[in-house]
């Protein structure tokens, strides 16, 4: 688990110098904005979806600089997410990564304005020769993260969060599970299979790259929702304790800890078996998928 922290580590330093160099630096009329964007993004968070873009293209033997560019694009629209999630008209918060959200250090409309050009830089990188000389390659890249983050992915699973907390009726496990897919899944999902598109890969290994996606999004979800149950705020970096009291629908509050627990663990069984047909190379997605339930932020 060492050797994973260590590489995750560097890989964040690379990921933050690629932000650094894609985002517009803090300059001109606009620079509140553009520094707000970089607040959003850089120097903080575990860059776990990054993480997957870089190991999965690895398995392929993906320029790192090709890599990279890809797993920034990532960060770009995971913190576009959550800069609109912490808004008060969703979850109202006041803490990210263990400093004030955007709408605190800045304002509202600034915040949701960092959110838009977040996402919009995010595919103009992807979309950019710079990532890969093959444009059909671009293109499969920018139209898998749009699945996965619009109205059926991310976007459609915040949706149905939403009108969880207002529901006259619990949601079943069918329901709870199909949500957390689309909210948090889907973007996890297509960091792990990023890699397999900008190497070309065959349809077995994408495939397994995918499977395994999904089933550690899933564990990330239910560890997600045990750390807001028994972490404190120092270790989470945000308010815990807010799933229960905003009425959220989770696996936790269904099935209860222990059960929750037992269904992580089966999950990411399931999603290192994906990756049997990977050599060592795929030894730090094998611990990954151990380290998103052992995790205390």
């Amino acid at each position: 688990m060492e050797g994973l922290k260590k590489a995750m580590s560097e890989a964040a330093s690379e990921v933050d110098e690629a932000l650094d160099a894609l985002l517009p630096k803090e300059e001109g009329e606009e620079r509140s904005l553009f520094a707000a964007m970089r607040y959003a993004t850089m120097g903080g968070g575990k860059k776990l979806r990054a993480f997957l873009v870089l190991e999965s293209a690895r398995q392929f033997g993906v320029a790192r600089q090709s890599a990279l560019r890809a797993a920034a694009a990532v960060e770009m629209l995971h913190g576009y997410s959550l800069v609109h999630d912490d808004l008060p008209a969703m979850d109202n918060d006041d803490l990210r990564r263990g400093k004030p959200t955007v709408h605190k250090a800045w304002d509202e409309a600034t915040a949701i304005l960092v959110g838009d050009a977040l996402q919009t830089q995010a595919f103009a990188v992807l979309a950019a020769p710079e990532t890969h000389p093959d444009p059909a390659v671009r293109a499969d890249l920018c139209l898998h993260l749009a699945l996965a983050s619009g109205a059926r992915g991310m976007v459609g699973g915040q949706m149905l969060d939403m009108m969880a907390e207002k529901a006259t009726a619990p949601l079943d496990e069918a329901q709870i599970g199909r949500l957390q897919l689309l909210k948090t899944g889907k973007l996890i999902e297509f960091s792990a299979e990023a890699g397999a598109i900008l190497g070309k890969a065959a349809l077995p290994p994408r495939q397994c790259l995918t499977f395994y996606g999904r089933e550690i999004g899933a564990a990330f979800q239910i560890a997600d929702d045990l750390l807001d149950l028994t972490a404190t705020p120092e270790e989470a970096g945000k308010a815990t304790g807010k799933d229960a009291g905003a009425g959220k629908a989770t696996l936790l509050g269904l099935l209860g800890p222990e059960r929750a627990r037992v269904q992580a663990e089966r999950l990411v069984e399931q999603a290192k078996r994906h990756l049997d047909s990977f050599d060592e190379r795929a030894d730090h997605l094998r611990a990954l998928a151990d380290h998103v339930i052992r995790r205390r932020n």
